[in-house]
């Protein structure tokens, strides 16, 4: 079963369920996805479905730090649970001393020496990270593990 179907499928359970929050949630990520399918003119892969997830969630966690800092726990509690349902279809999500193993694995395999060269490891780690980390954290690590 895809990705998009398991989101197709939650969804229904969620309508039987008339649970609202995980409705429109998921409703909203599918129609991310359909939006993706339209600009590509074809149906989506599960690494792109995986792509526009992460996407959701990080719009989810910027949403939350945004609400807290207006004061708004309502809306930062909304979000959360947003953040919850949608991170339950994205993979396993690497910690951060998984992180620094591919990251060391990256600048030995391209002969980092510094920060200078954060561009080169950043654009052969990303792939391999992508939707498993936070881009923020992979920097953290890129910019520590460089800086010596």
């Amino acid at each position: 079963m895809s990705l998009k179907d398991t989101l197709q499928e939650n969804m229904k359970s969620a309508m039987k369920a008339r649970d609202e929050l995980k409705t429109s949630t998921i409703r909203l990520a599918l129609s991310a996805v359909k939006n993706m399918e339209i600009d590509k003119g074809r149906e989506a892969t599960d690494e792109e479905i995986t792509e526009v997830l992460t996407r959701e969630v990080k719009r989810r966690r910027e949403a939350i730090e945004g609400a807290e800092k207006a004061g708004r726990s309502d809306v930062a509690d909304r979000e959360r649970g947003e953040l919850e349902i949608l991170s339950v279809f994205l993979p396993k999500q690497l910690g951060e001393d998984e992180i620094e193993l591919i990251v060391r694995e990256v600048i030995a395999e391209v002969g980092a020496a510094g920060p200078k060269d954060r561009g080169r490891v950043m654009s052969v780690l990303m792939p391999r990270v992508r939707g498993k980390a936070d881009g923020k954290v992979v920097n953290q690590v890129v910019e520590r593990i460089l800086q010596g």
